[in-house]
């Protein structure tokens, strides 16, 4: 019975060692000698020594007249076990708080070096994107195009952003733009964001003491300008760029009304396959996409798609230039909206013809 109560104690002390994990100390071992209370009746007890020396009898641990060591008594014999035992589980106890601190010493060690290589990373500069694909909608649409790529920081950043609500323009005697188009080549692309169409060399306007040569011209739908807070159903920008790389944007809003024969001669070479490009034999001249009356706003803006670059000079021609509901819808069904949203006026000044 005693060595079951011996062994009790044991696994009691053993498993309390547990709680030093959550920061408690485990409790001492219990003295075993405690739970027996001296019994005279038992042979070996503490009273029985005590009589047994009064006795004259040798006491526990006494020598014999031989020298050699008394053999101990059955109880004695226990009481040694035990105290063996409460040792050997003092020396785990021991054993384990060690394991315990060493432990949560390599987990604190573990924590801090995460902590300072997620500081590390902070503090890198986020890496270049360098994505092409943009869109009109989406995830991939004009809020997120600044993030797509890191060369189109001005897409979300820029102060001259184009379009903008064109108003409260200054009337001024704005010189007049002076158009030096011709019957030129051209070819026609649909190139997954609007149909654009390439113009040969040779085809000019000249305005503020610069000479544009056009480059290209394609659609947008709506209209991606307004005037006073009117949009247009459609609007065609020409691109030109100067000696110096210097850029300049001729806006067309467009209304319903008449056919267009020049927007038709685009039509009638629209190529099958998006990306591909038709290289018509006939020619085309922009002079027959200019409204009659040349009077314009201009501002300083940016390409209204990426890289959004600013520094482009605008020209908005205040009349609208007509084409017929079947050549807009026609565009309609490939594109029924590619037009960039309003940008931040910004305070930018606005000139505009008498």
């Amino acid at each position: 019975m005693r060595k079951l109560i011996v062994l009790s104690a044991s696994c009691f002390l053993i498993a309390s060692a547990g709680a030093f994990d959550a920061g408690q100390p485990p409790p001492k071992p219990a003295n075993i000698k405690s739970i027996h209370p001296p019994n005279p009746s038992v042979p070996g007890s503490s009273s029985a020594s005590a009589k047994e020396g009064k006795e004259g009898k040798p006491a526990a641990g006494a020598k014999g007249t031989a020298g050699k060591p008394a053999k101990l008594s059955a109880r004695e014999q226990e009481e040694q076990a035990e105290a063996e035992l409460s040792a050997k589980i003092a020396e785990r106890l021991a054993a384990m708080r060690a394991n315990q601190a060493a432990r949560a010493a390599a987990a604190a060690k573990a924590k801090k070096d995460a902590a300072a290589r997620a500081a590390k990373l902070a503090a890198m500069p986020p890496p270049r994107a360098n994505g092409t694909h943009w869109a009109y909608e989406g995830e991939f649409g004009p809020a997120n195009w600044s993030k797509i790529n890191s060369d189109w920081a001005k897409c979300g950043s820029g102060n001259r952003q184009s379009p903008i609500d064109i108003r409260d323009g200054m009337k001024v005697d704005l010189e007049q733009i002076n158009f030096d188009y011709r019957p030129s080549a051209f070819s026609v692309q649909d190139n997954g964001h609007t149909v654009q169409v390439t113009v040969g060399g040779g085809n000019f306007l000249s305005v503020q003491n610069r000479m544009y040569e056009l480059q290209q011209f394609h659609f947008h739908r709506p209209s991606e300008e307004r005037i006073n807070g009117k949009g247009f159903e459609m609007v065609i920008h020409l691109v030109h760029k100067d000696a110096d790389g210097r850029l300049a944007v001729l806006a067309l809003l467009l209304e319903r009304g008449k056919p267009q024969p020049a927007i038709q001669t685009v039509w009638n070479h629209l190529p099958l396959e998006k990306r591909d490009i038709a290289m018509p034999s006939v020619v085309l001249d922009p002079n027959d996409l200019l409204p009659q009356r040349r009077d314009y706003f201009t501002y300083m803006g940016s390409l209204t798609t990426p890289p959004c670059t600013e520094g482009v000079l605008w020209l908005v021609m205040k009349e609208p230039v007509q084409a017929s509901p079947a050549q807009m819808a026609l565009f309609s069904r490939l594109y029924p909206l590619n037009a960039r949203p309003i940008q931040a006026g910004s305070g930018r000044m606005i000139k505009e013809s008498n």
